[in-house]
Order: structure tokens, then C-alpha cells, then sequence
């Protein structure tokens, strides 16, 4: 087990129309194995969500939530008590939107590995239907973690130690676009700070063009894509951010020297560390794209030998169909 925790309190969160209740619960909840478990999960679920966004409380917001979590690690506040303001700020920033809210509301302090985080997440619920022994329709509920939405994390480390950086929150941004993350930031009393997807991007043209500059050939060029990708996929799946040193050396096949000149000559605003944005670094390994009824979708190393595309007569030919595909396209040309 690599997780611990240390406090968990849960309260119930209800909102239909304009009115939102917040159901809290009286104390603390024991700390168990299941506890751990469960924690681990969300942990785990919190680190796969696509397109977070990264802020730190501020100062001219006058946080409510920084101000009790500050007090609760100088030891002048109990946990539960932080919840219980933090509960009452959301209902209030609950009540200005329309959207409409059910569900569990955590609040977290645990340890995973060497770093100490708070995270606070609002769970919907899901229902469950199963067959009894007796052939009856038997439904449950059960916490839909894979689905939220509403979820930041403190890093508490990040926060004593690089709070200039502006990045120690991370938050769900949310399908429904900047009315989840305005809700999300405004709840914390954050100003949002780096942004993933430009430090992302910035990182892969500073690859693409140091891998031109080279004169490698495609082969190579596709290799170290997949390696610096593979690199970008471990530090998501970890939650910790990319190296842009580490990136240096798996770019440039050395101590990383020539490719750090590189981008740092060029002026690539690139941060030493930054949390990396996982459907940018994608496209170093695959290209897809969909409008008009067609989607299309495959491997980057296979553009110019399986994949041709012609920009001129906007083309694109595929040499070698999918067998799936194909077998449905032979059914149609045997009914037609």
C-alpha cells in the first residue's frame, strides 16, 4: 500500500433548482484499510483526468478555505472544522450557478509515496441494478469516482516551499468549459497560474524543430517521439510534472546539453518542470481528426509510407485497410 491517510471526512451535497443543502457529517471517519484503498483509487482516477488546470490561492481573493487549511496545519484547526467552512463556501458558490450538484463531497488528507496532499472532490453517484438469488431486481449506489468532475488537489509540499510558482492546485477543468473552472477557482479563492497545454506545446516545438535541426532521418525522428511521449506518459500516470532536463537527454541521446542550448538559443518560454497536458503530447504519436461523418485516426510513423497525404487535392490515401474495416466494407460491396 502506498497510500495513507490521515483524516477523510465525507458530507452530502444536494442541489436541485436554485437551493443547495449541504448534509454534514459529525465527526472525522475512522481510518481503515478500506479507507486507504479507496483513497489510493481516487488518487489514481484524479491523476488520469485530461486537461487540469494548475493555481494557487491568492492573496487579493481573501480565501476562506486557504485561511482554515492554514490553521489546520499550524495545528489551530481540526480537520473537520476546515471541512465544514469549506462546505459552506461551495454551497455559496453553488447557489450563484445554474448547473445542478448531487453527491459525496471529500475531503482528504493523505500521503502517497513521500508527498502529502488535500484533496477535495464532489463524487456523483451512480445507480447499480443486480439479480437477487430469489430472480428479483435488486439496485444500489455506488460512488462513480472514473466520472468527476469537481476535484482539486493541494500539494502541501509545493505550497511551503514553491508558492511563487503559482501551480501547488491543481483542479479538474471540467467538459462543461470555463463555467466548471471559474466555479472550481472562485470555491479555492485561486488565481489559475501555468498552463499545461502551452508548456506542452512549447515543449513539442522545441523537439519537432531540434530534431529538424539535426537532419535526422524519419525513422529517428519517430523513435525519440515515442520516447519523449512514453517519458510524458509516466510523469501523467505518476501525477508529478515532466523535467524539461530529462527531456533533454531523451531528446538528444546525451547529458542533454545540445538540446537545452537549443531551446534556451531559440527563447522556447519553456519551465524547468511543468504538469504535461496529455492530448497535446499525444499528437507526438498519433494524428487524428473527425468532421463531415468521417473520423480518422492512426500512428504518426505511418504518415508518408501507409498513410499519403496530399495537400494539394486535400487527400489523404490509406495503403493497407484495418481488417475490421475492411471486412464491413466487403460486406457492403457484396450487398450492393
Amino acid at each position: 500500500m502506498t497510500t495513507e491517510v490521515k483524516k477523510l471526512v465525507v458530507h452530502y451535497v444536494d442541489k436541485e433548482d436554485e437551493n443547495t443543502q449541504i448534509h454534514l457529517r459529525n465527526d472525522e471517519m475512522p481510518i481503515n484499510d478500506r479507507v486507504n484503498v479507496f483513497i489510493e483509487q481516487l488518487h489514481h482516477a484524479y491523476n488520469g483526468k485530461p486537461g487540469k488546470g494548475f493555481c494557487a490561492f491568492s492573496g487579493e481573493k481573501n480565501s476562506i478555505v486557504a485561511s482554515a487549511m492554514q490553521s489546520y496545519r499550524n495545528n489551530e484547526l481540526g480537520f473537520w472544522h476546515v471541512t465544514e467552512k469549506a462546505a459552506q463556501v461551495l454551497k455559496e458558490e453553488l447557489d450563484k450557478y445554474a448547473f445542478n450538484e448531487t453527491g459525496y463531497l471529500v475531503f482528504c488528507h493523505y500521503q502517497y509515496v513521500a508527498t502529502e496532499y488535500v484533496m477535495i472532490a464532489l463524487i456523483n453517484i451512480k445507480e447499480h441494478y443486480s439479480i437477487t438469488s430469489e430472480l428479483d431486481l435488486a439496485a444500489s449506489r455506488h460512488l462513480d469516482i472514473t466520472r468527476m468532475q469537481l476535484a482539486a488537489r493541494i500539494d502541501l509540499a509545493a505550497w511551503d516551499t514553491q508558492a511563487d510558482d503559482n501551480r501547488y492546485i491543481s483542479f479538474i477543468k471540467g467538459r462543461a468549459g470555463r463555467k466548471v473552472a471559474d466555479f472550481f477557482l472562485d470555491f479555492l479563492g485561486c488565481e489559475e497560474g501555468i498552463d499545461p497545454k502551452q508548456q506542452s506545446r512549447s515543449m513539442l516545438n522545441a523537439v519537432e524543430d531540434y530534431l529538424s535541426d539535426q537532419g535526422l532521418d524519419k525513422e529517428e525522428k519517430d523513435e525519440r517521439r515515442k520516447e519523449v511521449f512514453d517519458y510524458c506518459s509516466d510523469r501523467i500516470n505518476s501525477g508529478e510534472d515532466a523535467q524539461i532536463n530529462e527531456i533533454a537527454r531523451v531528446v538528444s541521446k546525451d547529458d542533454g546539453s545540445s538540446f537545452e542550448g537549443f531551446y534556451q538559443q531559440q527563447d522556447y518560454d519553456i519551465a524547468e518542470s511543468f504538469p504535461v497536458d496529455k492530448k497535446t503530447v499525444t499528437g507526438m504519436v498519433k494524428l487524428s481528426g473527425m468532421g463531415g461523418g468521417v473520423s480518422v485516426g492512426f500512428e504518426r510513423k505511418h504518415l508518408g509510407s501507409r498513410v499519403i497525404y496530399d495537400p494539394v487535392n486535400d487527400t489523404l490515401t490509406i495503403k493497407g485497410v484495418p481488417p475490421n474495416l475492411k471486412d464491413q466494407l466487403d460486406q457492403l460491396d457484396k450487398e450492393d
